[in-house]
């Protein structure tokens, strides 16, 4: 890990969590643990070179793919899809999939009111608009985009997950109306601050790896939330936690950290990932008696007390 020496203490065999963000990266060093930011990036960079790849395909006519009117669920992944169109021959849709394609705009959507889940992942749209008549969406992934504003989301009141990783988003914002919100990844965008989170009471997982982020705070209407991943961000502190008593998982590697402190409250973690920072000591963890996994790093050998 990083050339330095890695703890891991009461190893147990760990519930396998899809975390699909900045959960990502460096590891080769671990067995199935949650995935790491910098994987990420390297994912990102491949999919900015699938990207520069695919500037220069050309588009498919819509009229050449064949779509059942009663279909349920839809996949139309990497068919150079340029513009969102004629899907409203699609009755009982529940599930669209425009993974990988050359689309610029979301439009042309208002007459799919069966639909469950879209996922309009690694396209080159940038604005979130034109979603209003979507009420009974409950799955939206934006994510490998080149959005820089949350926006255009406040009909969303039924929607459970929201991916936007790997976009230009710099502040968290219009999430107030999206109280039934369960996950919500925000890995790998330009995020300085976490704020405008307090209507989200039933949000259960919170991914914010791979952004600007220097301070754990605004978190203390979250009491249902169980995973928080902050990794690779500008954080020195441990803090901010007191109200997150269902707390299982905490990510908190490649950061500036320099103390273990602030658990107080956090009986019920599960897994502590704290490595790639500047603690020199294990401490402050004694009470933490459900915990499975711990992750840290140091310049020298140590043992938890």
């Amino acid at each position: 890990m990083g050339g330095k020496s890695a703890s891991k203490i009461k190893v147990e065999t760990r519930v396998d969590k899809r975390i699909e963000s900045e959960e990502s990266g460096d590891e080769e060093g671990r067995k199935q643990a949650v995935r790491l930011v910098t994987e990420l990036s390297q994912q990102s960079l491949r999919d900015e070179q699938n990207g520069e790849n695919s500037a220069a395909e050309t588009p498919v006519d819509m009229e050449t793919i064949s779509l059942d009117p009663e279909a349920e669920d839809v996949d139309l992944n990497h068919f150079r899809i340029g513009k969102i169109e004629g899907f409203e021959v699609l009755k009982k849709v529940k599930t669209l999939c425009l993974r990988q394609n050359l689309i610029k705009r979301i439009e042309n959507l208002e007459q799919l009111q069966t639909l469950r889940e879209l996922d309009l992942y690694d396209n080159q749209i940038r604005k979130i608009e034109n979603l209003e008549s979507l009420a009974e969406l409950e799955i939206l992934d934006i994510s490998f985009n080149v959005l820089r504003h949350i926006e255009g989301l406040d009909r969303l009141t039924q929607l459970k997950k929201l991916f936007l990783v790997n976009n230009k988003i710099s502040k968290i914002e219009n999430l107030s109306n999206l109280q039934m919100l369960q996950m919500l990844e925000l890995g790998s965008n330009r995020i300085r601050a976490i704020e405008n989170i307090d209507t989200l009471a039933n949000l259960d997982s919170l991914f914010l790896g791979k952004n600007k982020i220097t301070k754990l705070q605004n978190l203390d209407a979250l009491t249902n939330l169980t995973v928080l991943s902050v990794q690779n961000n500008r954080l020195t502190k441990i803090e901010g936690l007191q109200s997150l008593v269902n707390l299982r998982e905490l990510y908190l590697s490649h950061n500036g950290i320099e103390v273990i402190e602030g658990l107080e409250n956090n009986n019920k973690l599960t897994m502590l990932d704290i490595a790639s920072n500047r603690i020199k000591k294990i401490e402050n963890i004694s009470h933490l008696t459900e915990l499975q996994e711990f992750w840290v790093s140091t310049g020298q050998s140590c043992s938890p007390k």
